[in-house]
C-alpha cells in the first residue's frame, strides 16, 4: 500500500534559552571566583622573589667590591659605586653589575646602609608600601 509520509520540519527556535545562558554565566563566575584569588596571590609572591633575587645579586656585588677595593661602599656612594668608580677607589675593577641599579618590583629604590643592623652592610626593600615594617607584601626584605 501507499504510505503517506508527513514531512518533518526543524524547529524554528534553535538557540539557547535564557535559563541555559544563566547557568553557563553562573558556572563561569564560580570558576573565576575560585581561580582569580589564587592567581593574584601568586603575583605577589613573584614580586617578593624578584626582590630577594636582586638583593642577593647586590650582596654578592658589594662583597666583590670589598675584595677589590678593600672596603665597602660608603653610605654616600651607595649601590651606585658598583657601576660607577668612586674617586678614591684605585683598585676598583668594576662594573660589578651588568646593568644599573633597578628599582624594587614595587617601584621604590633599594636602601643601602653602612653599617647594617646585623652586619657590615644592609640592602633593604621596604616592600609594597615603601615604608619600614609591615606584613605580607608590605614586609621589609633584606640581605640580613
Amino acid at each position: 500500500m501507499y504510505k503517506y509520509k508527513i514531512p518533518t520540519t526543524p524547529p524554528k527556535n534553535t538557540g539557547f534559552t535564557l535559563l541555559e545562558l544563566l547557568v553557563v554565566i553562573v558556572i563561569i563566575g564560580l570558576l573565576a571566583a575560585y581561580v582569580g584569588p589564587k592567581y593574584f596571590a601568586q603575583l605577589g609572591k613573584s614580586e617578593v622573589t624578584i626582590a630577594k633575587s636582586q638583593i642577593e645579586a647586590f650582596d654578592k656585588a658589594v662583597d666583590t667590591f670589598r675584595l677589590d677595593v678593600g672596603r665597602f661602599p660608603t653610605a654616600e656612594e651607595g649601590l651606585s659605586a658598583l657601576n660607577i668608580k668612586p674617586a678614591d677607589a684605585e683598585k676598583w675593577n668594576g662594573p660589578y653589575l651588568k646593568k644599573d641599579i633597578p628599582l624594587d618590583p614595587w617601584g621604590h629604590p633599594y636602601i643601602y646602609k653602612v653599617p647594617g643592623t646585623k652586619g657590615d652592610f644592609e640592602i633593604i626593600s621596604y616592600g609594597k608600601d615603601g615604608q619600614p615594617g609591615g606584613v605580607g607584601d608590605d614586609a621589609d626584605i633584606s640581605n640580613q
